[in-house]
């Protein structure tokens, strides 16, 4: 054992034992020592190799080399995975790099993948009831095309670009792009919530150009509903009144109806959001909550059904409805947006407004709004009679006359 591995002492030590050990021909005292020495080189194992005060350090463990450092006032211990002292020394050296520039990672962050991250969102989904669990593997299908069996660390803005172009390059919307980019960050977020990482990478938000335009005028509405099935007409004219998703719709249940108090209260299980909310009835909405309780059945729960089951997808009846009253490329969710717009220009406050139809943010009711080309004809109209209520003359002056009046 040479001097350069450890301390001279302990080896000058080891060696007088060894030697009074074998001149006596003790087989007890040559176990003993059997014994000392391997404490000996276990001790030599553990002591540094190299030591510097800020530096860290690197020690041998059995045959694997080992790295030790301080972060923060916390010591961690990091295995090089190798044999060889120079992996050890590499190792140390990229510990030391990161904390010089603030970038420190660790060997636990290391070790985070795409696909633990992957599953800690469908966790995550699954915990809370969100009710998108099924729709959540869409994006997921999309991003580990790009990334499954990858570190987290190696996902760095560079190659969520990457990810951007080659979805693009399918023809991708930016929308459906968006909500990969949507998903990908929460998975960051719950690993930092979960400390497994300390950072995540900037995730760029593409600007969407596909936000709808589409509404309905009152007039259309009526026509339109007048061609649908009878057992679809109280259900589309409660989605124009309230503004509520049709999911909600299809989810309204007797035992959220309150007639002598003229009030709905929508269950949070039942809303995208898991708020509840108070919908108040009267005119035509009204009108139409009493017309389903008189076709109301004690074994049928849902307010609005049909042939005993709950209203489902209606696509075909809708399409057809409007083909027939000539209106191309309106949607059933257009109606939500039309209700909105219809509680804005009613004068009705937002936050009201807001509360009535289930929106929490204000960017998602402002997308709503929109204006149609009636809006800005009217703006256009005002604007001329303003112009038109002005002096046709202009009342001129002289600089002389007022001089006069001055003096």
């Amino acid at each position: 054992m040479s001097e350069h591995n450890g301390s001279p002492d302990l080896i000058k030590a080891l060696s007088d034992t060894l030697t009074r050990t074998i001149e006596s021909g003790d087989i007890a005292q040559l176990k003993q020592f059997q014994k000392e020495a391997d404490r000996g080189i276990a001790e030599l194992q553990e002591r540094p190799r190299k030591k510097n005060r800020g530096m860290g350090r690197i020690f041998k463990r059995g045959s694997t080399w080992w790295i030790g450092y301080s972060h923060r006032g916390k010591e961690y211990r990091e295995s090089s995975g190798s044999n060889k002292e120079t992996e050890a020394t590499k190792l140390l050296k990229k510990r030391m790099g990161e904390m010089g520039h603030g970038r420190f990672v660790g060997p636990t962050e290391e070790k985070v993948t795409f696909d633990e991250m992957a599953e800690d969102l469908r966790r995550d989904y699954k915990v809370n009831a969100r009710k998108a669990v099924d729709a959540i593997e869409f994006p997921l299908s999309h991003l580990e095309e790009s990334f499954e069996g990858a570190s987290a660390l190696d996902i760095t803005t560079d190659k969520v670009n990457e990810h951007i172009s080659r979805r693009q390059g399918e023809k991708a919307s930016n929308g459906t792009i968006n909500r990969e980019m949507a998903a990908l960050k929460r998975m960051f977020s719950l690993a930092i919530q979960a400390g497994k990482l300390s950072r995540k990478p900037h995730i760029p938000t593409l600007e969407e150009h596909n936000a709808r335009q589409g509404f309905l005028e009152h007039a259309s509405f009526v026509g339109l509903r007048d061609n649908l099935p009878v057992h679809l007409q109280g259900p589309v004219t409660f989605l124009y009144y309230s503004g509520w998703r049709v999911s909600e719709m299809r989810a309204l249940e007797w035992r959220d109806v309150d007639l002598n108090g003229k009030v709905i209260r929508l269950r949070p299980e039942i809303s995208k959001n898991k708020d509840g909310r108070v919908l108040p009835l009267s005119g035509e909405i009204l009108a139409t909550v009493k017309a389903a309780a008189e076709e109301r059945r004690p074994e049928i729960p849902y307010v609005f059904h049909h042939e005993r089951r709950p209203i489902g997808d209606f696509g075909k009846a809708w399409a057809t409805a409007c083909k027939t009253a000539g209106l191309a490329g309106i949607i059933v969710h257009d109606m939500r947006r039309t209700a909105v717009r219809n509680l804005v220009r009613a004068g009705v406050p937002e936050r009201v407004a807001m509360a009535i139809t289930g929106h929490k943010t204000r960017a998602v009711f402002d997308r709503y709004n929109i204006v149609s080309e009636a809006d800005l004809m009217m703006a256009s109209e005002r604007l001329q009679s303003h112009i038109d209520r002005q002096p046709k003359q202009a009342v001129v002056v002289s600089i002389q006359s007022r001089e006069k009046k001055a003096s």
